[in-house]
């Protein structure tokens, strides 16, 4: 974090309480977890500050309001459990305490601050996909393994005593979706994906899912002789279209970006608008750094401007 962040003053709060109010839960889910815990101002340095003395504990600042929250504190929850106590969700609703969310300099909602050795680590803001947080969280334990030995501990113990680092079991939401995919139920799978979609609007992995999906739907209905159709009807949008699919299923992406470049450029209206969402998705079925996606993107951009 860009700055040091004093929480004396949560504690002093905590001194003069009677007694630990009541923690509010955003829906219940971390009431039955050792490994999740609602936190209140009056708790906050007992269940955060000493408990992050032996593993990390990440602070999950969330609103009953705020959207985005109920996308990404599932996610949170879900990967502290299988975590088995390597590191420590702490959730804490700033509506009902706000001093927390004062000391943090929290702009927005959902904010997660990682704490460890009672002081502030790092943080993100934000409802970020959730390979993103396994990134974050992977990259949070790997730096503090050696310093924190109850992480180790709590891996070993999760992984029979092998001293091994826990895998974080899959989403079965994804599982789901993969299965159908693998038996060529694309319907079901693209399915998988958009319910999927519907509660965390943000996963982008679900999206780049999707779009392989919808791909590999459309290819295995392609026509074989579609190239042959396209070069012989150059006006012809929908078999410019079919005919680039069957170049990208061919693993000649080149051919299918530069056919529909080509197209869009003796195009306008809705037809110039199809071609160009067409190739765009086509673009992300490949990583984003491949060499050929970078030239059609230079040169889609030359053919529109």
């Amino acid at each position: 974090m860009s700055r040091a962040v004093d929480l004396s003053g949560l504690k002093a709060r905590a001194d003069a309480a009677n007694k630990p109010a009541p923690s509010p839960s955003q829906d219940g889910a971390g009431s039955d977890s050792p490994y999740v815990v609602d936190v209140t101002e009056a708790t906050f340095q007992a269940e955060v500050v000493e408990r992050s003395l032996q593993v990390p504990v990440l602070v999950d600042l969330w609103a009953d309001w705020c959207q985005p929250c109920k996308q990404l504190s599932p996610v949170l929850e879900r990967l502290a459990e299988a975590a088995n106590g390597a590191w420590l969700l702490a959730k804490v609703d700033t509506d009902a305490n706000p001093r927390i969310a004062q000391v943090f300099g929290v702009q927005s909602l959902p904010t997660v601050v990682a704490i460890a050795g009672g002081q502030p680590i790092d943080a993100f803001s934000g409802a970020l996909p959730e390979p993103q947080v396994r990134q974050w969280i992977s990259a949070l334990l790997d730096a503090l393994r050696d310093k924190m030995p109850g992480i180790a501990a709590a891996e070993a113990g999760a992984s029979g005593d092998s001293g091994e680092p826990v895998e974080v079991p899959e989403d079965p939401r994804f599982t789901e979706a993969e299965d159908a995919f693998a038996r060529e139920d694309y319907a079901a799978a693209e399915q998988a994906y958009l319910r999927i979609l519907d509660a965390e609007p943000a996963n982008e992995e679900a999206k780049a899912a999707l779009g392989q999906v919808r791909f590999a739907a459309r290819a295995s209905n392609a026509d074989p002789s579609a190239i042959a159709k396209a070069d012989a009807a150059p006006s012809d949008v929908d078999a410019q279209l079919a005919a680039a699919d069957v170049e990208v299923a061919l693993n000649q992406p080149e051919a299918a970006f530069a056919r529909l470049i080509n197209t869009i450029r003796s195009t306008s209206g809705d037809d110039r608008n199809r071609l160009r969402t067409h190739l765009v998705e086509l673009f992300d079925l490949f990583p984003v750094d491949d060499p050929r996606v970078a030239k059609a993107r230079r040169d889609l951009a030359s053919a529109l401007f």
